[in-house]
């Protein structure tokens, strides 16, 4: 899996805004907190707010707040709001990917690694996030060969 800055900054600025209370915060706050490019911000801001987890308020004390609270927004959610579906195969849901032969069985391995990554980023909150305690199900996969890196 590839995870875009697309994704990196949008889950960093939906946490940061948990992180505030339910302040309202404006772009140039929030991107200066986690060093995001202000113009990439504010297009994921856009996105956010299209996919409605975040609200954007006019005005003089105009900024973005959480349209629903950080315990109700996954990672799944924000990769879908920002990038498209969870996994796919030259464009299309994994499922509809057909083989012939002796790759045929290809079609379950990609199914399989959607339901792997739905089983991680569907279970994490940004409220686990700014907690700092992710489920158990998620720290269960952090053995320490998954710190190893494979080339």
């Amino acid at each position: 899996m590839q995870i875009t800055a697309r994704v990196d900054y949008s889950v960093r600025a939906l946490a940061e805004l948990a992180a505030q209370h339910d302040l309202t915060w404006t772009g140039p706050q929030i991107a200066e907190a986690q060093d995001i490019p202000v113009k990439f911000l504010e297009s994921i801001m856009r996105d956010l707010k299209r996919a409605g987890m975040v609200v954007a308020h006019r005005g003089r004390f105009g900024g973005y707040s959480l349209a629903r609270s950080a315990e109700q927004i996954t990672i799944a959610d924000i990769v879908r709001a920002v990038d498209g579906p969870l996994a796919a195969v030259r464009g299309m849901p994994p499922e509809d990917a057909k083989y012939q032969g002796v790759v045929e069985p290809l079609t379950s391995v990609w199914v399989a690694v959607r339901a792997s990554m739905r089983n991680v980023l569907e279970r994490v909150t940004i409220a686990d996030v700014i907690r700092g305690r992710l489920p158990d199900e998620v720290t269960g996969l952090l053995s320490n060969d998954a710190w190893k890196r494979r080339d």
